[in-house]
């Protein structure tokens, strides 16, 4: 596969947790020719709908926001300090290139880091060491542009690699809002009028998760599947013991624990043996750590899966994905919803088990 244009479209279109309307406006516009309904919401979610009123309803849900940073003060000579968005950790940042986006205006700047001809980096320093610098000599020169508040993500492109991989920021989770339109699209007209699909593009997961949460309980679907990267542990010190092996090129992963419903585990299994695609396996024992936790806990208690692509190098400016597993998720979603019915009883225990 291609690095596909759409795909490359929302891998360069920043999407600051918060700040999530640009990259919504172009999956909203994607989807578009193909849904019979198209919906926003007040937290700022993205929807897409195949049979609106069927009576089995399937929320698919991948985010589209990234992490990133947030300015909190500027100095006299016009160095902005920042505090976390989101997971992000300060070691990757030194002597990184970033945008800002400021309420007057963008600014480009760096992150200054200390020569090592005096010193270098300490081995101990913190988030609140980094400063950004923007070339500018005084804080009301920066002013012009930007103010407390504002956010900024790292200026990176999306690079293709060898054997059909790419790395770039924010891979997590534009791929999954990429790979939540591109099933939604293929699916036009091949499903069950029963089953309804309602494809979401959901905001803030890097930060508080209120997108899955209020696209779950607007949607009470019957099922929701998140749509989501994982750990890859196929590279150098990744390995634990701790973890399942997840590599990439290996196909999609599938969750195992407390939160997941076997049943709807059991039927994606099925759809990807009955189509060759591989699958892998993590643990989730408590919780997932993606939309699948606020999705399960809205309307009456919500069956959820998920659905995971690989990914090395979680929340740096270098994450790296395989595109053949990112063609092999879509694929998948598709697959397991083409075999569905709608008369589907995922419910982990049933009155129709009991014996008479």
């Amino acid at each position: 596969m291609q690095l596909d244009n759409f795909l490359y479209d929302l891998l360069q279109t920043p999407s600051p947790s918060g700040m999530e309307a640009d990259i919504q406006k172009k999956w909203l516009q994607y989807v578009k020719p193909h849904a019979q309904s198209l919906h926003t919401d007040g937290a700022g979610n993205a929807y897409a709908v195949h049979h609106p009123d069927a009576s089995f309803r399937v929320a698919v849900a991948g985010h589209c926001d990234e992490i990133g940073f947030m300015v909190k003060a500027i100095d006299n000579n016009g160095y902005i300090y920042v505090e976390k968005l989101g997971g992000i950790s300060h070691k990757p940042a030194l002597g990184m290139k970033v945008t800002i986006f400021g309420t007057h205006g963008r600014l480009t700047g760096v992150f200054g880091t200390k020569a090592e001809h005096h010193g270098g980096a300490k081995d101990d320093f913190s988030f609140s060491d980094l400063f950004i610098d923007c070339g500018a000599s005084s804080k009301e020169e920066v002013e012009a542009f930007i103010e407390a508040g504002d956010t900024a993500v790292y200026k990176r492109e999306p690079e293709g690699l060898l054997n059909n991989r790419i790395s770039g920021r924010g891979l997590d989770n534009r791929t999954g809002a990429f790979i939540t339109a591109e099933a939604f699209r293929r699916l036009e007209n091949r499903l069950q009028p029963d089953v309804g699909m309602h494809a979401v593009s959901t905001v803030n997961e890097e930060t508080n998760m209120g997108g899955a949460y209020f696209a779950g309980a607007g949607i009470a679907p019957d099922l929701a599947i998140a749509v989501d990267v994982t750990f890859a542990t196929d590279y150098p010190g990744a390995v634990s013991e701790k973890t399942t092996d997840v590599k990439l090129g290996g196909g999609p992963v599938l969750a195992k624990g407390a939160p997941i419903n076997q049943k709807a585990n059991d039927l994606l299994k099925q759809a990807a043996d009955e189509s060759g695609i591989p699958v892998q396996y993590e643990l989730t024992p408590r919780s997932t750590g993606t939309d699948a936790d606020q999705l399960r806990k809205t309307a009456r208690g919500v069956p959820v899966a998920l659905v995971s692509l690989p990914l090395r190098y979680m929340h740096a400016p270098v994450e790296t994905v395989s595109l053949d597993d990112i063609e092999q998720a879509i694929e998948l979603l598709v697959s397991f919803f083409t075999r569905l019915q709608g008369n589907e009883n995922l419910k982990p225990v049933s009155l129709d088990d009991l014996e008479d």
